[in-house]
């Protein structure tokens, strides 16, 4: 795909997507999972036309996924949901594009990167156990004060008051070191594919 329809924003969204919109609505995660495998490509193409940095075409396109997963209840949806994700990217990579040091760093890389392959072993030969393992990895790399703060949010499931109070620290520095922790990860996992890693921590990492 190389472009974007203007079109497809007058699209409507029909009844098929809408009955699966309201299950994803409902929490069930195989919904969610049916438009990531039908859009996600597509949108990592599309992106990759503005960034010129299949990197960072991912990630728009992966946090995209999860504003979509969890915003789920407040989202309304007024086209069909092929056009809702392409705007939406759209949108975040032009709002990218206005930053100065991205800016540098995108016109650095455009005819350096090489062609993205993927295969279909690349994206689905990794199970749920395997992956655990190289999930645990990841945070065992983490920092210490950083991978307590991790793992009491996500595993104890105590909000950033309670971490707070737990560890005598503030709310602020729970908070920063949960974003430390997110990021340390994603950089760590990105070898694996971002669509087990979207998938896995929609489960994992998203309680908040």
């Amino acid at each position: 795909m190389s472009k974007f329809d203007p079109a497809l924003a007058k699209e409507e969204i029909t009844n098929e997507e809408l009955f699966i919109v309201k299950k994803m609505i409902e929490g069930d995660i195989d919904s969610f999972k049916y438009f990531f495998d039908r859009y996600y490509s597509d949108l990592c193409n599309f992106v990759h036309i503005y960034l010129h940095d299949q990197i960072l075409a991912e990630e728009i396109v992966q946090d995209i996924f999860v504003f979509f997963w969890e915003n789920r209840e407040k989202l309304k949806i007024n086209t069909s949901v092929k056009a809702f994700l392409f705007s939406a990217s759209k949108f975040k990579s032009l709002n990218l594009l206005r930053d100065t040091k991205t800016k540098r760093r995108i016109v650095e890389n455009i005819g350096k990167t090489e062609p993205y392959h993927t295969t279909e072993q690349d994206s689905s030969c990794i199970d749920a156990e395997e992956f655990r393992k190289i999930l645990d990895m990841a945070i065992n790399q983490l920092a210490p004060k950083c991978r307590e703060i991790f793992l009491l949010s996500k595993r104890n499931d105590l909000t950033n008051n309670e971490i707070a109070a737990q560890l005598g620290i503030s709310v602020k520095t729970v908070e920063n070191q949960m974003t430390i922790a997110l990021k340390k990860l994603r950089e760590y996992l990105l070898p694996f594919r971002e669509k087990i890693f979207l998938i896995f921590l929609l489960h994992f990492l998203s309680k908040s």
